[in-house]
């Protein structure tokens, strides 16, 4: 097995595992996110008190809403990510050793080929992978986008008694119908210009880590490849660190990405309908102002870097396990 197959089979391992347990906070932060309005530019109400008010106004079931479609696209980004970007990094790795052989460079790969590797697997990821998260924005603010429509629970009148009648739920082919009747196929691929662009995230995040990683094994005099002679509580911390400072350079195109993706109803007031990336930003600054750009921004930092923290230990973890059982597979025993 490859060491581009084991870093994608771990990376989807502990994508699913994070998102489990940040779900929660994504959807508050999508619902904070697309909320139009000049208050609550930072999520001062509070990520707690907005948890808590979903629950009591929509279930329990409304924080994991899209929790399955989320899912498949948390393993196939995270698969796809990693396979690519060590597949990236090896092709890099050889061409170092190869400049170090003619005595240029001391074979190792540098923080500017750490961010371009990271940027051509974050854009392979973006462009394969976008409409599941298109559908996953909407089914996370669909209860947000419609309390004004036949989303809340509605009252009949049959045999001269009033009932409450539960609205149809709103799944994965819904949605997927919805975007085909607004734009058709291409409705699968809105905000993915943003997205792109947001690939300066991810790669901006494993530039960090890889430079501190990489300074950490130095200081240790370590000459073991991987994260081999790291606790795995010391990689929850360098990926944490690293997200952090992605998630402060970038996230106000995290908020005009899911502007563009979520629902954008005919009765709301044309300010609020977006032609694109530039019309939203334009939107944004005229009628919401600066801090539109970072609404949720707390409620983001909590729940990426946690979630990222969890994906890199359990990643990192993984891989080391998927390798010791690989190493000792191939040892015959003595007779």
């Amino acid at each position: 097995m490859s060491d581009a197959l084991i870093n994608g089979l771990a990376g989807a391992g502990g994508g699913i595992i994070a998102q489990l347990i940040t779900y929660p906070l994504q959807t508050v932060n999508a619902r904070q996110q697309t909320d139009r309005g000049l208050s609550n530019s930072n999520g001062s109400d509070g990520t707690i008190k907005q948890m808590c008010q979903v629950v009591n106004q929509e279930g329990w079931g409304q924080l994991y809403g899209g929790l399955t479609p989320s899912l498949v696209g948390t393993a196939a980004s995270q698969g796809v990510y990693y396979y690519f970007y060590q597949m990236f990094r090896d092709r890099a790795e050889a061409a170092s050793l190869a400049r170090q052989s003619i005595g240029l460079g001391d074979g190792s790969i540098g923080m500017l080929q750490s961010l371009v590797v990271a940027a051509f697997a974050g854009s392979v990821n973006v462009l394969l992978t976008n409409p599941i998260w298109v559908v996953v924005t909407r089914m996370q603010t669909h209860k947000k986008t419609s309390t004004s429509s036949a989303s809340l629970v509605l009252p009949i009148i049959q045999d001269d008694v009033v009932q409450d009648v539960e609205p149809p739920p709103y799944g994965t082919i819904d949605v997927v119908q919805e975007l085909y009747g607004e734009s058709g196929l291409l409705g699968l691929w809105k905000g993915v210009f943003p997205t792109l662009i947001m690939v300066s995230n991810p790669s901006i995040q494993f530039m960090l880590y890889e430079a501190m990683l990489k300074n950490l094994k130095k200081k240790r005099a370590s000459s073991t490849k991987g994260a081999v002679g790291l606790t795995a509580f010391e990689i929850f911390l360098l990926g944490a660190v690293a997200k952090l400072g992605a998630t402060l350079v970038t996230y106000p195109l995290n908020v005009v990405k899911a502007r563009l993706q979520a629902k954008q109803c005919l009765e709301m007031d044309r300010r609020d309908h977006y032609q694109g990336t530039g019309d939203a930003i334009r939107k944004m600054l005229q009628y919401e102002g600066f801090g539109s750009f970072y609404k949720g921004m707390r409620t983001k930092i909590v729940q990426s870097v946690l979630a990222a923290a969890i994906l890199f230990m359990v990643k990192e973890e993984l891989v080391k396990a998927s390798k010791l059982l690989l190493t000792r597979s191939r040892v015959k025993p003595s007779r």
